[in-house]
């Protein structure tokens, strides 16, 4: 399969999945089901995601492409931490409060089992808060924020930038907020910090 059909393809299973995840929850949603929506078939699924899990992990790890890239590429470049900081609260905070992570995190407190909770803190936070942390660890060597525990930096600065914004969307007491507002809570977000935390 050429590659624009396999992304075009890829594209389809992920709507159908996100489709059927806010219909019928993670447990109601089968691999079956999720073919038939993207009219594809179920061996091919099966072949590019192994199972169930293994297609919403994917799902998850593509929401949080973008936030990793950025991350990634600002801490292989030594761009300043502020500046990395400054990118990363709109971006992040639109991610956390966007569409398709709210239908994975209501459907993630609906699976009793707790299998979908499991790989969104496995491929979500356990991803993106190490990547935080080595930002965070710029900026106290470059002395922005004082010495200390670094993850406590982060869990500070995830608190600051995202409060109950992500709870309230996934139950519904909060609208989608505009890049706008991403922008503006992002940037009191890293004021807040550097008043708090900063060296």
């Amino acid at each position: 399969m050429k590659e624009e059909n396999r992304a075009a393809r890829r594209t389809q299973i992920d709507s159908a999945a996100y489709e059927l995840l806010q219909e019928k929850g993670y447990a109601g949603t089968s691999m079956l089901a999720i073919a038939r929506r993207a009219r594809a078939s179920n061996e091919t699924l099966y072949r590019w995601y192994g199972d169930k899990q293994g297609l919403f992990l994917s799902l998850i790890e593509a929401n949080a492409a973008e936030v990793r890239g950025l991350l990634e590429d600002n801490i292989a470049l030594g761009r300043a931490p502020l500046e990395t900081l400054k990118a990363l609260g709109p971006m992040l905070l639109g991610l956390l409060t966007g569409d398709r992570a709210v239908a994975l995190n209501r459907a993630a407190a609906a699976d009793g089992g707790g299998e979908l909770g499991a790989a969104l803190t496995r491929a979500g936070r356990g991803v993106v808060a190490p990547l935080i942390g080595q930002v965070m660890a710029q900026a106290q060597a470059a002395d922005v924020l004082r010495a200390g525990e670094t993850g406590e930096l982060v869990a500070l600065y995830l608190d600051l930038l995202v409060g109950d914004q992500q709870i309230r969307r996934a139950i519904g007491a909060l609208p989608a907020p505009s890049e706008a507002d991403c922008a503006a809570r992002a940037e009191r977000a890293l004021m807040r910090l550097l008043a708090l935390a900063g060296a």
